[in-house]
């Protein structure tokens, strides 16, 4: 039976889609001017870091683009396979399924940037993704099944319909459209889009068309991330996924007002932001770990294993810092040693300004000294 909804694709104007380019301009300005601000400062960074700073990013948007749709993956797996895949040393560890092929697929989405779009790349990523298994019939091509592809939530007995994408048979041919515009609307198409504009377009253009049994999602924002790096004619370096899990409920709340109608200025105003969210979360990256190998550089060989040890556990957690701070109690679980010797030790990073000492008694806490840009 027909659904009462008319969806987007059912409308006589699909696949066009109209904004207000207006609305959009300056926020394709800002992403221009703060990309240039990032591809200025990592010039400045050695080479390792610079790698550091790709894989780190990397596993992130590959554990977040994942945990979207609610596949929790290892994050230790992650990053080892990604070094794996850029021909870095790493561990020996077994990796699963699921970590091996989102790492590659993500890997080469850096490597092979500007890799033509196809109905072959876009199988070959969804063989990656769906690496183990088992339970899908289509895998590294459209869905076939003749049940219509629904997101649904609520009761068995009582669905919520959030979208029906287009019937599998005619999916070929909607790819074939999306194919040729993602083409057409290149850098160096015959209609170049905006940056920021063509992102949006196309991850919402291809989440509607609902191409696969699975994986449409984690394809769809992939093809964003290929488009601005397509845009800016180098690998890009944004923290998309993480910032689109961050806002989880607003992202779906947005791709479900959007698939009834092809006007989609509010869609496309709200995913430019979200990228410049993400672009500035990267920035924060860079310079955490630029302040880093400063931090670093200013007390080489002042510190003792344990103090090596705990401080390199709080630069672990990056910009956003040691939750709570690090305390006495935490000192001694994370290097064995006694009570007198764990306060010793942090008052001695704090007078080698290490360390700076917040609060009193068993509320003093100790954060990294180290200097961020605002």
């Amino acid at each position: 039976m027909p659904t009462e909804i008319t969806w987007n694709w059912q409308q006589k104007d699909w696949p066009i889609f109209r904004y207000d380019a207006t609305k959009l301009a300056p926020l394709e300005a800002e992403f221009l001017r703060q990309a240039g601000m990032f591809s200025g400062a990592i010039k400045h960074v050695e080479n390792d870091d610079q790698q550091q700073l790709i894989v780190e990013l990397i596993s992130d948007e590959a554990f977040h683009t994942s945990e979207i749709e609610g596949e929790i993956l290892n994050r230790d797996s992650l990053q080892s396979s990604i070094r794996r895949n850029f021909g870095l040393t790493t561990d020996n560890r077994k990796i699963p399924p699921a970590e091996h092929g989102i790492a590659q697929m993500m890997v080469e989405l850096y490597r092979k940037f500007d890799t033509p779009l196809s109905h072959e790349l876009l199988f070959h990523w969804h063989e990656m993704l769906m690496n183990g298994r088992r339970d899908l019939i289509d895998i590294g091509r459209y869905r076939t099944d003749e049940h219509a592809m629904q997101v649904v939530s609520g009761r068995l007995d009582s669905p919520k319909v959030h979208f029906e994408a287009p019937p599998s048979k005619v999916v070929s041919k909607e790819m074939n459209h999306f194919i040729q515009w993602f083409s057409r609307t290149a850098p160096d198409g015959d209609s170049p889009l905006p940056i920021l504009t063509r992102a949006g377009v196309a991850h919402l253009y291809f989440v509607c068309i609902h191409p696969f049994e699975d994986g449409n999602g984690r394809i769809g924002r992939a093809i964003a991330e290929k488009t601005i790096s397509e845009g800016l004619r180098q690998p890009t370096l944004i923290s998309l996924s993480l910032t689109i899990n961050r806002g989880r409920k607003a992202y779906y709340e947005m791709l479900e007002g959007s698939n009834k109608q092809n006007e989609i200025t509010e869609w496309l105003v709200y995913f430019a932001k979200t990228i410049l969210d993400a672009q500035s979360h990267a920035q924060q990256m860079l310079d955490f770990l630029i302040a880093k190998t400063k931090f670093y550089d200013r007390i080489r060989g002042q510190l003792n294993e344990r103090q090596d040890k705990v401080i390199a556990r709080m630069m672990r957690e990056g910009p956003q810092g040691f939750e709570g701070g690090m305390s006495a109690e935490k000192y001694i679980r994370l290097t064995g040693t006694s009570r007198a010797t764990a306060t010793r030790d942090l008052q001695d990073l704090v007078e080698k300004k290490a360390l700076v000492q917040t609060g009193t008694l068993k509320s003093t806490r100790y954060h990294l000294n180290i200097e961020l840009k605002s």
